[in-house]
C-alpha cells in the first residue's frame, strides 16, 4: 500500500541521464514524493559498499538510473560492482528501484538489483504512473497520477517540436565539467544567453555541443543545429528553420526572406537552442545571429568570438582518465592498461585519440604493443610520415597507419576516401557525387557510386575506422540512406598529402567534374541559389579555381555572378583573385575567362567602397581589351561599362559620361539598339550619370525609354525592370514631379519586395526612394517609418558603409521634424564615414558637411553654422564646378547662414548669382529656383529692398502654385515666410 506521509525519494543519475532525473524529480514532486537528485559517476567510483552505502544516508526510497554507464564497464569492474550489490541488496534492496534508461541490453551482473524498471519505450503518462507503484508514492488526491505535458521539463523519449541536431554518439565520454559549465551559464545567464565553446581543432567541440544538447534537449521546444564553418552553408541551414517554424518569409529572394522570418519567429519564442558549429569569422555570420529569448551556443576555433557571445568556455584535451574511458569504448580489444598508453603517445588528442582507437578496433589480429610503439616512435620506415607543424610525427604515423588499412583491406571506402580529400572537409557532398554523370567518373567508381549497397557499406567502413561521423536521412521508400558526412580538417588535410602524385591528380580531377555536373548553368534563376551555395565551398579544395578546363572555369565564373546577385561581395572578391592569379599565368590577360573574372573582380571591389582600386582595374582590363587585336565588342563595352561604374563612384561624372555615350553608340551599332540586355545596361547608366550631373530632364527622357524596352524584353517583375523603374521615379522626385515620382515608386517598392525580398539591396533603396517620395510629399510619419526600417535592415545586411546614404537622407528627414539631436548625430556620423571612405574632394564629403552646417545652424551655433557651409561650398565648386546644382544647393545654404550671422549684403549678392544659376542648370520652375527666389525675397527684404523682394517672392509664389495645389506642404512652407534650404541627398549608383 501506498503511504500516507511523503515520501523522500534520492535519484541518483550519472551525468549523461540529467534530463531523465530532471524529468523524474518533477513527477515525483507532482504526485506529492519530495524528490533530490544526486549526480554519481560509476564509471570513476571505485566499487566499494560504502560508495553506495553513502547515497542511502538520506530518508525513504533511492531510484538508481542505469544509463549507458553500466554496459561500458569492463568485465572486472562488472563483477566488482556485482559483488558490491551481493552485499547490500540483502539488508537494503526493500530501499533500492532501479529503472533502466538504456536501449542496451543489461549485462548479467545486473541481475543483482533484482528487477529493473524498464523505462524506454514507454510514454510520458506510463513511465510516471510506473516509477509512482515502483516508490509507493502516494498522490495528493490519492488518485492516479496526472500528467501536465505543458509544465516542467519535457519527458526525456519526446523529441524537441523542432530537433534537427545530430544522433547522440553512444561513444562520448567525459567533458563533464564543461557541459556542466556551459549549462550553468545558460541557466543563470536566462534569456538571450549566448556562449562560445572554444578550442583547436581535433579537440573535440562539435561532439560536446553534441552531447550538451542531447542531455539537455529537454529545456527546449526547438533545437536548431547549423554547419556554420562556410558561410553561404550556414545561411542556407539557418534559413530552413523558417519552414519548419511555419514562418513566411517575404517573396522573392528567398534565402534572406527566410532568414529574417526564422529570427523574427524565433524573438517569439523563448525556449530554443540555435547551435552554430565550426564557426570561423565572427562577422561572416552576423546575418545569422538570433536575438530574442533563446539560447545560442556556438563552437568555434575563434578568439574574435569574444566580442560576439557573453561567454567563452575553452575546451582543454581529455584528462587522461576521459582518455582511457573513451579508448575503451571505441575499442574493446583495448585494456585500461594498453588504452592509458595509447592515450599517452597521442597526448591525449580527442580526435586522434579516436582515429588510433578505431585502427585498434578495426584490425582485430594486429598486435595493440606494436602498433603503439609506431606511433610513439613514428617510424617513417614502418609507417610513412611527412614531418608537419600542424601535427606531430606520432600523429601522422597513426593517420597512416589508418589509411594504409582502408587500402589493402578495403579498397571501395579507400577510393571514396581518397575523392572526399578533394572536397570541404565540412560537409562532403555525396549528393553531388552520386548525381555526377557516369561519364565524370572513373571506372572503378561508376559502380560503386551506382549501387546503394556498395556505397552504403563504403561509407560506414570509412566511419569505423576514422572521425568521419555519419547522418542519415529517409530515403525513397522509407529506405536509411546516408546524407551528410563530415571530416575534421587535420585529418582531411593529411590525407590529401598521403596520396601519390597521380592518386590526388585523378581524385582532383574527378571531383571538379563532378562540380562541372552539377552547375545549373542559370545563376540569375532564384531556384538555383541554393545548388550554387552547395558547390562554393568545393571549388578551393577541388582545385577548380586553378583549372585551365574551359568548363570548370564555367562554373567558378557562375559561382562569382550568384555571389554578385546576392551582394556577397566579401566572399566575391576572394574567388575573383584567386581566379585571376591562377588563370591569367596559365591563359594570358586577355583570355576571355580571365577577362570576365577581372571585370567581376572591379564590381566587388567597387561594392567594398574600394573605388580607386576598382577604377585601376577596370582601366588596366580596358588597356587589355583594346590593345588585343583579337578582342570582341562584347569584351570591350564591358571593360567600358565596368570603368564607367568606378568613376561614377569617385564623383567624375563628366568622365563617366563620356565614357557612356562612347560605349552606348558602340552597343547600338555593334548589339542594336534597344532590344538587347547589354545595350540597356549601358543606356541605363548613362542616364545615372546625366542625373549626376545635374542634367534631369535628359536623363528622365532616357530612363523612360530603357524602362519601356525593358518592360517589353523582360516584362514588368524582371530584376532589370524593376531598376529602371526605381531610376525613373528617382529621377521625377529630383525633378520636383513628386506627386507623379510616388505614384510609380509605390508600385515599384511593392514589386521589389515581392519579387527580390525585403532585405535586398535593391529592395532597401526602393523603400527609401519611396520615403523620400513621401516625405517631399509631406507624408513625415509614413516616410520616417519606412526610412528607419530600411535603413536597420540595411545596417544588419550589409553594414554601416554601404549604409551611408540611408544614414544621410534620415538624418535631414529627423532635422526636418525637428529631432535635432539625433539628426546632428547622424549627420556627422555620415560625415565621417564619408571622408574615410573617399578621401578629401569628393562630393559627397562637401554635401555632407553642408547637412551638418544646416543641423548645426538649427541648433544655435550660427557662426560655426556659416563657417561650416562657407567650406562645403567651396569644396563642392572645386569638385563639380559652379554649374552643377548641387553647388547650386550648397550656395543657398551658405546665403541663410550669411543671412543668419548679420552678412545680408554677401546674402543678397550670393541669392542673386545662385539663382541666375539655377535658372540655368535646372530651369525657372523647378523647386530649387523658386525656393533660391523665395530666400533671395527674404534677404531684399531685409536689406530695405522691399519692392524687389515683393516681385520676386510673388513669381516665385505664383509658379509654385502652378506646380502644386494651393495647401501642398512647398506653397505653404513659402507663403508662410519660412527661409528655404536645400539638403544634400547622396545617389545611388
Amino acid at each position: 500500500m501506498p503511504s500516507a506521509s511523503p515520501e523522500h525519494v534520492t535519484i541518483v543519475y550519472a551525468g549523461q541521464s540529467w534530463s531523465w532525473a530532471t524529468w523524474i524529480e518533477h513527477r515525483l514532486a507532482h504526485a506529492g514524493a519530495v524528490p533530490e537528485a544526486v549526480r554519481w559517476d560509476p564509471l570513476h567510483t571505485a566499487p566499494e559498499p560504502e560508495r553506495l552505502t553513502g547515497l542511502l544516508a538520506a530518508p525513504g526510497k533511492l531510484l538508481l538510473l542505469i544509463d549507458d554507464w553500466f554496459v561500458r564497464f569492463d568485465e572486472a569492474r562488472r563483477l566488482a560492482w556485482a559483488d558490491v550489490l551481493a552485499e547490500i541488496m540483502p539488508r537494503e534492496g526493500h530501499r533500492i528501484v532501479a529503472a533502466s534508461i538504456t536501449a542496451a541490453t543489461l549485462p548479467p551482473a545486473a541481475e543483482r538489483l533484482g528487477r529493473v524498471l524498464p523505462l524506454r519505450g514507454l510514454d510520458a503518462e506510463r513511465a510516471a504512473e510506473v516509477l509512482v507503484d515502483a516508490l509507493e508514492v502516494a498522490s495528493p488526491s490519492g488518485g492516479p497520477v496526472s500528467l501536465d505535458r505543458a509544465r516542467g521539463p519535457r519527458f526525456p523519449e519526446d523529441r524537441p517540436g523542432i530537433d534537427n541536431a545530430p544522433r547522440h554518439h553512444r561513444d562520448f565520454t567525459g567533458r563533464e565539467r564543461v557541459l556542466e559549465r556551459i549549462h550553468q551559464e545558460f541557466t543563470e545567464g536566462g534569456e538571450g544567453t549566448r556562449i562560445a565553446l572554444r578550442g583547436p581543432g581535433g579537440i573535440g567541440k562539435t561532439q560536446t555541443a553534441a552531447e550538451y544538447v542531447h542531455r539537455y534537449k529537454g529545456e527546449y521546444d526547438i533545437v536548431w543545429w547549423v554547419n556554420a564553418s562556410v558561410r553561404n552553408r550556414a545561411r542556407e541551414e539557418f534559413a530552413r528553420l523558417a519552414d519548419k517554424l511555419g514562418a513566411e518569409p517575404d517573396t522573392g529572394d528567398a534565402l534572406r526572406g527566410r532568414i529574417e522570418a526564422a529570427k523574427r519567429a524565433l524573438g517569439d519564442r523563448i525556449r530554443w537552442l540555435v547551435v552554430l558549429d565550426g564557426a570561423e569569422d565572427p562577422e561572416d555570420l552576423g546575418t545569422v545571429l538570433p536575438d530574442g529569448p533563446g539560447h545560442l551556443l556556438v563552437t568555434t576555433p575563434r578568439k574574435e568570438w569574444h566580442r560576439w557571445v557573453g561567454q567563452v568556455v575553452d575546451l582543454p584535451p581529455f584528462d587522461r582518465e576521459e582518455s582511457v574511458d573513451f579508448a575503451c569504448r571505441r575499442s574493446r580489444r583495448l585494456t585500461r592498461d594498453s588504452a592509458d598508453r595509447l592515450a599517452a603517445a597521442v597526448e591525449d588528442h580527442p580526435l586522434l585519440l579516436d582515429q588510433t582507437a578505431a585502427w585498434v578496433e578495426l584490425n582485430e589480429t594486429a598486435d595493440i604493443d606494436t602498433y603503439i610503439t609506431r606511433i610513439q616512435e613514428g617510424d617513417p620506415h614502418a609507417v610513412p610520415v611527412v614531418s608537419s607543424e600542424e601535427y606531430r610525427k606520432e600523429f601522422q604515423a597513426a593517420w597512416a597507419q589508418t589509411v594504409n588499412t582502408l587500402r589493402e583491406k578495403h579498397p571501395n571506402a579507400y577510393e571514396l576516401l581518397s575523392l572526399f580529400a578533394f572536397f570541404s572537409p565540412d560537409v562532403i557532398p555525396l549528393g553531388l557525387v552520386q548525381s555526377a554523370r557516369v561519364g565524370d567518373l572513373p571506372p572503378h567508381l561508376v559502380s560503386l557510386v551506382t549501387e546503394p549497397s556498395s556505397w552504403n557499406t563504403a561509407l560506414r567502413v570509412l566511419s569505423e575506422a576514422t572521425s568521419m561521423r555519419l547522418e542519415y536521412e529517409q530515403g525513397p521508400m522509407d529506405i536509411q540512406t546516408v546524407g551528410t558526412l563530415r571530416m575534421h580538417r587535420l585529418f582531411h588535410r593529411f590525407v590529401r598529402g598521403h596520396l601519390g602524385p597521380e592518386e590526388a591528380r585523378l581524385s582532383a580531377e574527378t571531383a571538379r567534374r563532378v562540380l562541372v555536373a552539377a552547375d545549373p548553368r542559370r545563376p540569375g534563376d532564384r531556384t538555383n541559389w541554393s545548388r550554387y551555395a552547395e558547390v562554393i565551398p568545393h571549388l578551393e579544395p577541388t582545385g577548380a579555381l586553378h583549372s585551365a578546363d574551359p568548363d570548370v572555369r564555367t562554373v567558378v565564373l557562375n559561382c562569382i555572378e550568384y555571389l554578385r546577385i546576392r551582394g556577397e561581395a566579401k566572399e566575391g572578391r576572394r574567388l575573383c583573385g584567386a581566379a585571376v592569379a591562377s588563370w591569367s599565368a596559365v591563359s594570358g590577360d586577355t583570355d576571355p575567362a580571365v577577362l570576365v573574372a577581372v571585370h567581376q573582380l572591379a564590381n566587388m571591389e567597387r561594392r567594398l567602397g574600394r573605388y580607386r582600386e576598382a577604377e585601376r582595374i577596370a582601366r588596366d582590363v580596358l588597356r587589355r581589351v583594346t590593345a588585343d587585336p583579337g578582342r570582341s565588342s562584347v569584351q570591350v563595352l564591358r571593360a567600358k561599362n565596368g570603368l564607367g561604374g568606378a568613376l561614377l563612384a569617385l564623383g567624375r561624372y563628366e568622365d563617366a559620361r563620356l565614357l557612356y555615350e562612347d560605349a552606348a553608340a558602340q552597343a547600338a551599332a555593334d548589339l542594336g539598339e534597344q532590344e538587347v540586355p547589354r545595350t540597356l545596361d549601358i543606356r541605363g547608366n548613362l542616364a545615372l550619370a546625366l542625373r549626376l550631373l545635374g542634367r534631369y530632364e535628359e536623363a528622365l527622357a532616357l530612363q523612360r525609354s530603357v524602362l519601356e524596352a525593358y518592360i517589353a524584353l523582360g516584362g514588368g517583375r524582371h530584376s532589370s525592370t524593376l531598376l529602371a523603374g526605381l531610376n525613373t521615379a528617382w529621377t521625377l522626385r529630383l525633378l520636383g514631379r513628386y506627386g507623379d515620382a510616388l505614384a510609380i515608386q509605390e508600385l515599384n517598392h511593392r514589386l521589389h519586395r515581392e519579387v527580390l525580398g525585403r532585405d535586398h539591396a535593391q529592395t532597401l533603396l526602393a523603400q527609401h526612394n519611396l520615403a523620400l517620395c513621401l516625405r517631399r510629399d509631406g507624408a513625415h510619419l509614413r516616410a520616417r517609418g519606412l526610412m528607419r526600417e530600411a535603413r536597420d535592415r540595411s545596417l544588419r545586411r550589409h553594414g554601416p558603409r554601404e549604409t551611408l546614404r540611408l544614414t544621410t537622407d534620415y538624418a535631414m528627414l529627423l532635422r526636418e521634424i525637428g529631432e535635432f539631436e539625433e539628426a546632428r548625430e547622424l549627420a556627422e556620423s555620415a560625415l565621417k564615414g564619408f571622408t574615410d571612405l573617399f578621401g578629401d574632394g569628393h562630393p559627397y564629403i562637401a554635401g555632407a558637411l553642408d547637412n551638418c552646417a544646416l543641423v548645426q545652424g538649427d541648433q544655435g551655433d550660427l557662426a560655426g553654422a556659416r563657417q561650416r557651409a562657407e567650406r562645403a561650398r567651396a569644396g563642392m565648386e572645386r569638385a563639380l564646378g559652379t554649374a552643377h546644382v548641387w553647388s547650386v544647393g550648397c550656395a543657398m545654404n551658405t546665403a541663410t547662414a550669411l543671412a543668419r550671422t548679420g552678412e545680408l549684403e554677401r546674402a543678397v549678392a550670393l541669392g542673386r548669382d545662385a539663382l541666375g544659376r539655377a535658372r540655368t542648370a535646372v530651369g525657372d520652375t523647378h523647386v530649387l529656383t523658386l525656393n533660391l527666389a523665395a530666400g533671395l525675397a527674404q534677404d531684399l527684404a531685409a536689406t530695405g529692398l522691399h519692392d524687389e523682394a515683393e516681385t520676386v517672392r510673388v513669381d516665385a509664389v505664383r509658379r509654385l502654385t502652378e506646380n502644386f495645389f494651393e495647401e501642398h506642404r512647398q506653397v505653404r512652407y513659402m507663403l508662410e515666410g519660412r527661409r528655404p534650404y536645400w539638403d544634400f541627398e547622396p545617389q545611388m549608383m
